[in-house]
């Protein structure tokens, strides 16, 4: 048995192992930019990364739409995945109003949690449709903001959804029925073991940004895999009493984060408003 299953198959942390890497692209649709999109693929194509692409089916978020219509997106996102990239659906029309308590509560409002299941199950059916009908193939499923819960879970299930991109464990993990690749990073940070997924925001990267990604791929390359490799190489299960404890306190750090984000955006809205 390799030793890298070894280390995850029991939904623990093995330190022994060095830590591997995702890369996850979010809010992707036809009026994101994709100028600023096509600054990832040089580096992507050098280093052989397959990342996950989380695609809005139906985007109505007036913060994604960035540029005009691409009409090459599709075809695009097509490519992409024949070349073994993963893609998510991401949400429905990223249009986060609901207030309901999402089972990662670190971010409100939401678009799915606390939304009745059958308009969920609409919701849902309708993204995989619209992704299905342009020639990809969903397999998993990243929700806008962190927002989902129960019914959400559920759902994708019936729908034959049975992965999702989200959580702060160290590991993968089943839970609900559904097996969660976590999410943790927003930018990289060099981790001792573990699965650790970066997610990024191709809109509003900066070159500084791209550079440091830049840099740290070359220096971990090795470390990068994809979400077909994860499948095939690890056995999922539930989380370890040791794990569980580690994600509600990567959880509360999260949301205690967000909180003071949120706070500073206020403040500065307000000396605005006062000057």
């Amino acid at each position: 048995m390799n030793d890298t299953i070894a280390g995850f198959k029991q939904g623990r942390l093995d330190r022994r192992m060095p830590a591997q890497y995702l890369l996850r692209f979010d809010d992707l649709c036809p009026t994101a930019s994709r100028a600023k999109f096509q600054r990832f693929m040089p580096m992507m194509q050098e280093f052989r990364i397959k990342p996950i692409l989380a695609v809005v089916p139906d985007n109505r978020d007036q913060e994604l739409m960035v540029s005009p219509h691409d009409f090459e997106f599709w075809s695009e996102m097509r490519a992409m995945e024949s070349a073994g990239a993963t893609v998510a659906i991401h949400g429905f029309q990223h249009v986060c109003r609901s207030r309901g308590k999402a089972l990662l509560p670190v971010n409100r409002p939401t678009e799915f949690a606390g939304i009745p299941e059958e308009l969920q199950r609409q919701w849902i059916c309708a993204g995989l449709k619209i992704l299905r009908a342009h020639g990809l193939n969903p397999r998993l499923w990243v929700a806008p903001r962190h927002g989902f819960d129960h019914v959400t879970l559920r759902v994708l299930k019936s729908q034959g959804i049975k992965f999702i991109s989200d959580g702060l464990a160290r590991v993968p993990f089943v839970r609900g029925g559904v097996t969660w690749i976590p999410q943790q990073l927003w930018e990289p940070v060099e981790r001792k073991g573990g699965l650790w997924t970066i997610c990024l925001h191709s809109n509003t990267a900066d070159d500084a940004a791209i550079e440091r990604l830049y840099r740290f791929v070359r220096q971990h390359a090795c470390q990068f895999t994809s979400f077909d490799d994860v499948c095939a190489e690890y056995s999922f299960s539930e989380l370890r009493v040791s794990e569980r404890i580690y994600e509600c306190l990567a959880t509360v750090r999260l949301r205690a984060s967000r909180q003071k984000q949120d706070l500073l955006r206020l403040m500065r809205m307000t000396k605005g408003h006062r000057v």
